[in-house]
C-alpha cells in the first residue's frame, strides 16, 4: 500500500438537509456515504484517513463511522472549529470557515500526498485510482478530478458548483456558479446580476476530489492569513478551495492537472436526496462493485 492520506471534510452542518448527513447509514449494514469513499481509497492505495470535522460531533461521528473505519485502517481527527492561528484575531462563529480552512487545518496530521473529498459525495472507485495513479508518479502537479455537470445535479433543488476552465488539460479557472438546475435539455444558474443563464450540462465542474503534494500547505497559509486580514470580522465570509486554486494559477505558483473519471458521482444535498443514494448504493452491491457488508 502507497504512503498517501485520505482527507474526509465532514466539518459541515447540513442546513439544508436538516442534520448530520455525514453519519446517516446509507449501505445495508449501516455504512455512512464516506465509507464507500474510503473502502474505494484503501484498495486503490491510500493508507491512512484524517477526518476533519467539529468537537461537538466528534463522538456520533465516532461512534457511527469513525471506529469502523479504524478496525482497518489508521484513523486521525483534526476539529475544525479549533484550529485558528495564533496571529489571526477573528471572531468565533458557528459555521465552519471553508474547505481551504479544512485541508490547513488538517496540516499538523499529513507529512505525504493527499487527496481530499467531502464526506457527503460519492465519487467511484476509477476516480480514486485515477487520483491514486497521479499521486504516486513523478508529477508534483496538483490535481482535481472533473465530474460532468449534468451528472452532479439534485432532482430536489438547486445546487452550487465550482465551474472549471480548462486548457490543455490543465485548471485556469474555478468560478462557483449558485442556483444551478436542470431547465429542461439544459442547465441554469443565477448570474449576479440576477439574471439566469444557460449551460449545455457538458461543462466540468469541481466537486472537491483533489490530489496535493504536503508542500501545499504553506501557500494554504500565506492565503489564510491574506483572507483573515480582509473578512475576519465576517460571519459568513468563507476560505474555499477554489478561490485559492485560481489564485495558485494565476500567480504561477504551481499547476494542477484535470483527470477524468468515468466514474458516476452522487450525494446528499437535500433531505430527499437520501433514498436515491441509498437506492444507488443497493445498485451497486447488486453490480458486484462492493460487498454487502463493507469492511467484512
Amino acid at each position: 500500500m502507497a504512503n498517501l492520506a485520505l482527507l474526509v471534510m465532514a466539518a459541515g452542518s447540513g442546513t439544508r438537509y436538516g442534520g448530520l448527513k455525514q453519519v446517516d447509514p446509507i449501505g445495508p449494514s449501516g455504512e455512512a456515504l464516506v465509507e464507500y469513499s474510503i473502502f474505494d481509497a484503501a484498495r486503490t492505495g491510500f493508507s491512512k484517513v484524517v477526518f476533519v470535522i467539529r468537537r461537538d460531533i466528534e463522538d456520533v461521528f465516532r461512534s457511527a463511522v469513525g471506529d469502523r473505519v479504524a478496525g482497518h485502517l489508521p484513523v486521525e481527527y483534526v476539529f475544525q472549529d479549533e484550529m485558528t492561528p495564533a496571529e489571526c484575531e477573528v471572531i468565533e462563529r458557528k459555521k465552519p470557515w471553508g474547505t481551504a480552512h479544512a485541508i490547513l487545518a488538517a496540516s499538523p496530521a499529513i507529512d505525504q500526498p493527499f487527496a481530499v473529498v467531502n464526506a457527503d459525495d460519492y465519487y467511484g472507485h476509477e476516480s480514486f485510482q485515477v487520483l491514486s495513479n497521479h499521486l504516486q508518479s513523478a508529477d508534483l502537479d496538483t490535481a482535481m478530478v472533473g465530474f460532468e455537470l449534468r451528472k452532479t445535479l439534485s432532482e430536489f433543488g438547486p445546487v452550487r458548483r465550482g465551474l472549471c476552465a480548462i486548457s490543455n488539460g490543465e485548471l485556469q479557472t474555478v468560478t462557483e456558479l449558485h442556483q444551478i438546475a436542470a431547465e429542461g435539455d439544459h442547465v441554469q444558474y443565477l448570474a449576479s446580476d440576477g439574471s439566469y443563464q444557460e449551460l449545455t450540462g457538458d461543462e466540468i465542474v469541481s466537486m472537491n476530489m483533489w490530489g496535493y503534494a504536503p508542500a501545499i500547505f504553506d501557500y494554504l497559509h500565506a492565503k489564510w492569513r491574506e483572507f483573515i486580514s480582509a473578512s475576519g470580522a465576517s460571519e459568513d465570509a468563507e476560505y474555499f478551495i477554489p478561490d485559492v486554486m485560481t489564485k495558485l494559477i494565476a500567480e504561477g505558483k504551481g499547476r494542477c492537472r484535470v483527470l477524468n473519471t468515468r466514474s458516476s458521482w452522487f450525494g446528499v444535498t437535500y433531505r430527499e436526496d437520501y433514498e436515491a443514494a441509498k437506492e444507488r448504493i443497493r445498485t451497486l452491491i447488486e453490480s458486484g462493485s462492493y460487498p454487502e457488508k463493507l469492511w467484512q
